[in-house]
């Protein structure tokens, strides 16, 4: 007997090749449109009902069943109320990775399995292999950065055939299907709104924030800001400070609503050898000798760096680098990786 495939249909090419080729692997597939997300902004269209429609046109292409899992409710909840509260408190959240951890790794699995489905599948750029999240053939791609802390149950029941290709070969793959979204554009912007920026949605969540002063290492006013939410550690741009060097943000005090800059590339307030992590979270139960041998990641697509982790108390640890690395932002994640393996993460305090 065929096992039941329940593919996270988003509308977009890589999860409309994953179906297709789970189809061609002789899997019993169904396509699932999750939606999270429908709420409009002044001046951008939520683009939820397009990707809806281009998700049930490959469904039929493909002669697939169909259907849709509406989780907006709960995404607000968990992926953008935990991101606004983020913003609010001066840090910077990534909504992806939760949408990972809380949606498509936990409801959606949840809800795939009550339905008598006996793996789930999504359109991510990266591998599993026997629950093992392993780095994705096109390293340029790689998206295993976001994945880190999807639970280790579903993990054992996901398949990521993309994975195994590169995103010029998924394109072609999906001209060879005759699939609809063989040409259509990857998303860009806030991952659940599509082309609306960061500045404008919070601005619309959260109102219009009270413009503060710039401050240079020396304590100097230099300029205005629109609001210190807007800011975030190594950002050079959209500061409206004169001309001269490029200044970089180093740090913000919300209470004060003042923003700190620099025009000092090498600043010790930019560049870090050594940071904290709470909220570690492991995929696999890593050996004490291991934790010399790790690499980590700072950023979605950031270079790979050498480390020792030291595990504190809770949920805590410390981590020390090999080399400096620039704009460690507190509420992103650092990511863990042994050899091509993602072992694990938590996000930086």
């Amino acid at each position: 007997m065929k096992q039941k495939v329940f593919v996270g249909l988003s509308g977009g090419v890589d999860s409309s090749v994953t179906a297709a080729l789970l189809k061609e692997q002789g899997y019993d597939v169904t396509g699932v449109y999750m939606k999270n997300w429908s709420k409009d902004i002044p001046g951008f269209e939520c683009p939820w009902l397009e990707d809806y429609q281009d998700a049930k046109r490959v469904a039929a292409i493909l002669d697939i069943p169909f259907k849709m899992y509406d989780f907006e409710k709960e995404y607000k909840h968990l992926v953008v109320d935990y991101m606004l509260d983020g913003y609010k408190n001066g840090i910077t959240p990534n909504p992806d990775i939760m949408c990972n951890q809380e949606i498509k790794f936990k409801l959606f699995f949840e809800a795939a399995m009550k339905d008598g489905a006996d793996l789930i599948a999504t359109g991510h750029y990266a591998k599993v292999l026997d629950g093992k999240l392993l780095n994705a053939l096109d390293t340029n791609k790689d998206q295993t950065y976001f994945l880190y802390r999807a639970s280790k149950d579903s993990l054992k029941k996901t398949l990521m055939p993309i994975g195994d290709y590169h995103k010029k070969d998924v394109r072609e793959l999906a001209k060879k299907f005759n699939l609809p979204t063989a040409t259509k554009k990857d998303s860009q912007g806030i991952c659940f709104v599509g082309k609306v920026g960061i500045k404008e949605f919070l601005s619309f969540e959260l109102g219009k924030q009270k413009p503060g002063n710039i401050l240079d290492e020396e304590g100097n006013i230099i300029g205005t800001h629109e609001g210190a939410i807007y800011y975030t550690i190594g950002q050079r741009h959209g500061l409206n400070v004169g001309g001269g060097l490029p200044y970089y943000v180093i740090g913000k005090d919300m209470k004060k609503n003042e923003v700190y800059v620099t025009t000092d590339i090498s600043s010790k307030e930019l560049w870090k050898n050594e940071f904290t992590l709470d909220k570690m979270y492991f995929l696999e139960n890593i050996k004490k000798e291991d934790l010399n041998k790790l690499k980590v990641r700072t950023r979605y697509r950031a270079e790979l760096v050498e480390c020792r982790v030291i595990l504190g108390e809770d949920t805590k640890a410390s981590v020390e680098l090999k080399e400096s690395i620039k704009a460690l932002t507190p509420g992103q994640s650092a990511v863990f990786y042994l050899d091509n393996q993602c072992i694990g993460g938590g996000i930086v305090i």
